[in-house]
């Protein structure tokens, strides 16, 4: 089952797809009263999260914002034609897998001096993981912005049921729990949901299990024991029923809510609120916790988003101005409460709005958290994962055999693409 992740880029490519080409149209028409203005390109509805604090940065500074939303799975062209053309945005909300893909397309301005001087950009402000997402070879090309990782979500009641009054905390005991509530609850019932679509499930289980996915010549060892015995493990739950084979195509109320076909399940914090929302449960019916413990650590995924400015920008100075004004903490909490993503200053998280026992749990494991490797490649690798893990997961092949033909894949890519 692919449980529903609302993310700012899905919600934009199912809200507002349909207008993208309109709004490029009217963007293009309406050139006199924004040529002063700093475009900032934002990836999701901008109206509700991020135009309300725009709106007090133009009352504070003057200075204009066109504020231009489109869908992730456009964005990476549409940035790539405009650094061909020097001609585009000026401030850019990216997510932060792309960093690598667009310095290496010459798109983003080097910003290093900028963050070590300003006492606001500074990296110790933020998590160390989302720090690193804008780094690449010793430079700075962006500020982190939003912050997320992934942990576990669980029924509290239903593991009560079973024996367990808390949440599992290593692989051992996650297998024990999730096969016991598959089979003490009759048909048609699982303990555990592999998401088939995510793209970093494999990699992350592979570091808590001691892989370095790329080692310092560059090449991956995605087929090494590590991710192999990983890969096994997660088969392990689909052979024998305690995860689904296939996407159960179902919403998180059917899937979490009631009776709870599926009733943990390892995602990122977008579900907290959809849960709430969706899942009809008392809030002591549910929980988060910090990831299990593989055999090294229970080391998760850091991903979220990173401000970064448009290399050919004509607004530079402004551009600055509006990228420190984000980066500050009480803009940052603005934007959570706007917005429900997660601040990446540090700072931001004494705020009362983000003291939530749910919340404080991902807190801490997001200090137990790094991004997927920063390579350009690292997009296609993902998608390439997917695959692999279809393949396991439906076809029961050899995990060895297939993490050969996948680690082959992706070297080939990092040697052809460099």
């Amino acid at each position: 089952m692919n449980i529903k992740k609302w993310t700012i880029g899905t919600l934009i490519v199912i809200v507002a797809g349909g207008g993208f080409i309109a709004l490029n149209e009217a963007a293009e028409k309406d050139t006199s009263s924004t040529t002063n203005a700093v475009t900032f390109w934002y990836g999701g509805d901008g109206n509700d999260a991020i135009k309300p604090i725009i709106n007090d940065f133009t009352k504070e500074t003057g200075i204009k914002v066109k504020i231009q939303s489109i869908p992730w799975s456009q964005y990476n062209d549409k940035l790539l034609t405009a650094a061909a053309s020097k001609s585009g945005p000026d401030l850019i909300d990216m997510g932060t897998t792309s960093v690598p893909n667009y310095v290496s397309s010459n798109s983003l301005l080097d910003i290093t001096n900028e963050v070590k001087k300003d006492k606001n950009l500074q990296p110790n402000n933020f998590f160390k993981g989302n720090v690193q997402t804008t780094k690449i070879s010793g430079r700075y090309y962006g500020v982190p912005w939003y912050t997320e990782t992934r942990v576990l979500f669980y029924r509290k009641d239903l593991l009560q049921k079973i024996g367990y009054n808390e949440p599992p905390k290593t692989w051992n005991e996650l297998y024990a729990v999730a096969k016991k509530l598959s089979e003490r609850r009759g048909k048609d019932t699982y303990g555990f949901n592999i998401d088939p679509a995510e793209p970093t499930y494999g990699f992350m289980l592979a570091r808590q299990n001691g892989s370095t996915l790329l080692n310092d010549k560059r090449e991956t060892e995605f087929n090494q024991r590590p991710m192999v015995d990983a890969m096994t493990y997660l088969q392990k739950y689909v052979q024998n029923g305690v995860a689904p084979k296939n996407d159960l195509k179902l919403s998180i109320g059917e899937s979490f809510g009631g009776n709870s076909p599926l009733p943990m399940f390892i995602s990122g914090p977008w579900m907290v609120k959809s849960i709430q929302d969706d899942a009809g449960l008392k809030d002591n019916q549910w929980g988060v916790a910090e990831l299990p413990k593989g055999r090294v650590n229970n080391m998760s995924v850091t991903g979220g988003g990173d401000l970064a400015i448009f290399k050919y920008t004509k607004h530079r100075a402004k551009s600055l101005k509006l990228l420190k004004y984000l980066s500050k903490r009480e803009n940052q909490i603005k934007y959570y409460k706007n917005s429900d993503s997660l601040p990446a200053r540090k700072d931001a998280w004494t705020d009362r709005s983000l003291q939530g026992e749910k919340v404080q749990t991902i807190k801490k494991q997001l200090k137990s958290s790094k991004p997927m490797p920063l390579i350009k490649q690292w997009d296609e690798i993902g998608q390439n994962y997917v695959k692999a893990w279809e393949k396991i997961s439906v076809e029961n092949a050899n995990p060895q055999k297939t993490l050969d033909t996948l680690n082959r894949q992706a070297n080939k890519s990092i040697n052809t693409n460099q």
